[in-house]
């Protein structure tokens, strides 16, 4: 779980932090000064499932960041502000609740609470991933991938509409992508929901297509698509 806390005031933001710290020891919170420095690394990869976000910050402020953000992912936005009037505008961004300051923190942890139980619920149901492609970035469904591919310095993601080839590690991707892939093979990274078939040297995928299994992965591979499929091994 990636929590964002956007805010110029840095006695505000650090506040914030340390209470959702506390109180969500498994979460990962990342503080910005800034909308842009957000967005940059939102453009870079990073992809928060929550986001406290100011309404009043110089230069780029909480609307405008809050529509770029939307053109990207649905994550949770919870906006923060010293002005009541501000929230209604808020809610045209589709802002999953607000906070105004001076922030109570029985109120911050509540929300937070509904924030991280209706995040896990969509996270559960849909997953995305930004990628950098030539030109920019790319948002994708993570359950449109059938598997992942090495190519020397690249990655080509197999999905069930194109392929797509960029820069990256497959250990890092595999980080990213995370519960439901396997590596099977140090050149492969399949995607459990799509394995139809195996044997004890490769995998059969729903589109037909066959991948390299590693024979020295073989027991455990049977043991993680076991648990996947929820069957005994």
């Amino acid at each position: 779980m990636n929590i964002a806390i956007c805010d110029d005031e840095s006695r505000i933001r650090e506040g914030i932090g340390s209470i959702i710290k506390n109180a969500f020891q498994k979460a990962s919170v990342s503080e910005f000064s800034s909308g842009k420095e957000l967005l940059d690394e939102v453009n870079n990869g990073y992809m928060p499932d929550i986001v406290l976000l100011d309404i009043a910050m110089e230069g780029m402020d909480g609307m405008e960041t809050a529509r770029k953000l939307r053109e990207l992912s649905d994550m949770l936005l919870i906006f923060v502000t010293g002005v009541k009037e501000q929230v209604f505008s808020a809610f045209d961004v589709g802002a999953f609740h607000y906070l105004l300051k001076p922030i109570e923190k029985k109120k911050l942890l509540e929300v937070m609470e509904r924030a991280v139980a209706e995040a896990e619920k969509t996270r559960a149901r849909k997953r995305y991933m930004l990628i950098k492609v030539s030109g920019g970035c790319r948002k994708i469904n993570i359950e449109d991938v059938l598997y992942a591919e090495s190519n020397g310095r690249k990655v080509i993601l197999h999905m069930k509409q194109e392929n797509l080839e960029f820069y990256d590690k497959m250990e890092e991707l595999e980080q990213r992508l995370g519960d439901g892939f396997y590596r099977c093979h140090r050149s492969y990274l399949v995607s459990l929901a799509e394995v139809r078939g195996y044997d004890s040297t490769s995998i059969t995928l729903s589109n037909g297509e066959v991948i390299y299994l590693s024979k020295r992965k073989y027991p455990e591979f049977v043991q993680a698509y076991c648990r996947f499929l929820q069957e005994p091994v």
